[in-house]
């Protein structure tokens, strides 16, 4: 008997290590890399704990110039789902670069919005900014929910609860963005920011953009200021009679600064635009940095 409790017991040893690798094999949760910190936010409200989400650019990152790190790989190397933005809103498509280095399969959440179009070189493009518009915004979370269901089945119906609560409380969004637009003068409702990240914002509540800059802030297609640009976006200012521009927290400042003073307007706050706020700040959300720039634009221009 002694014998036998005492191989027991040297089996019980031997086994230890295997059966500790299987127990933290098995309580591993799968990992999303996002390239954006909206499309982050959009993963953790559908995945809950479920599953790790990881966000490439940190707040007030642009994505357009961002350019990748030799840490992006390893982290993107690591995970079970990678989720892009699309439409070029990666600068060279640095997120789409990554998936396909590490083999990692790739979601653009973009796909479904019905897109605006702005100018290129040699063609119009698809304004990748999608997400400001609560309906598009949806459909990125209805992209990550069928992602999240496909890699993880089993836990559909969490994931759809989470998916539906959220798209409830986009609804509710949309509707108190459209109020509080209201309480500007319609002749008053132009938007003058940094760049075209506003289009869909615009579109979708009434207001007209007016920027310097086209849609992406590198060097890419589509970018860049030209003096008739500067023009017309100060000509616009003086007609409209607008009393205030913006800058975005994600872009540098000192163009919509000069314009301003050229223009004789004032600066009536920062935007969040290609990224969120950081982590305790009123925008660290999709819902508060919507809430705050609205409640910004409004103060400014009512």
């Amino acid at each position: 008997m002694l014998i036998r409790l005492t191989a027991l017991a040297i089996l019980a040893v031997m086994l230890m290590p295997s059966l500790g690798w299987a127990a933290e094999d098995s309580a591993r949760r799968p990992v999303i890399v996002c390239s954006t910190t909206q499309i982050a936010d959009f993963a953790r409200q559908v995945v809950g704990d479920r599953m790790e989400v990881h966000s490439v650019l940190a707040a007030g990152q642009d994505p357009h110039l961002y350019e990748k790190k030799p840490g992006d790989a390893q982290l993107v190397s690591t995970a079970d789902l990678c989720l892009e933005n699309g439409w070029h809103l990666e600068g060279n498509d640095w997120m789409r670069k990554l998936a396909e280095q590490t083999g990692r399969p790739l979601v653009t959440c973009v796909e479904g919005c019905n897109p605006l179009e702005v100018p290129g070189v040699d063609q119009a493009m698809d304004d990748p900014h999608a997400w400001f518009s609560c309906t598009n915004a949806a459909t990125y979370v209805r992209n990550i929910r069928d992602a999240v269901i496909e890699l993880d089945p089993e836990h559909a119906d969490e994931y759809r609860s989470r998916a539906a609560l959220y798209l409830d409380q986009l609804r509710a969004l949309n509707n108190w963005i459209v109020r509080e637009i209201s309480k500007i003068p319609v002749e008053e409702r132009v938007l003058v920011t940094s760049h075209d990240a506003f289009n869909y914002f615009c579109q979708a509540y009434g207001l007209t953009p007016a920027t310097p800059v086209g849609w992406s802030t590198g060097n890419e297609v589509g970018a860049g200021i030209s003096p008739q640009r500067r023009h017309d976006t100060i000509e616009s200012i003086r007609e409209h009679g607008v009393k205030a521009i913006f800058v975005e927290t994600s872009v540098n400042p000192t163009m919509v600064r000069q314009i301003a003073r050229e223009a004789g307007v004032r600066i009536g706050g920062e935007l969040y635009s290609d990224s969120m706020g950081a982590p305790g700040t009123a925008g660290e959300t999709y819902l508060g940095m919507m809430r705050e720039n609205v409640i910004t634009i409004v103060e400014a221009l009512k």
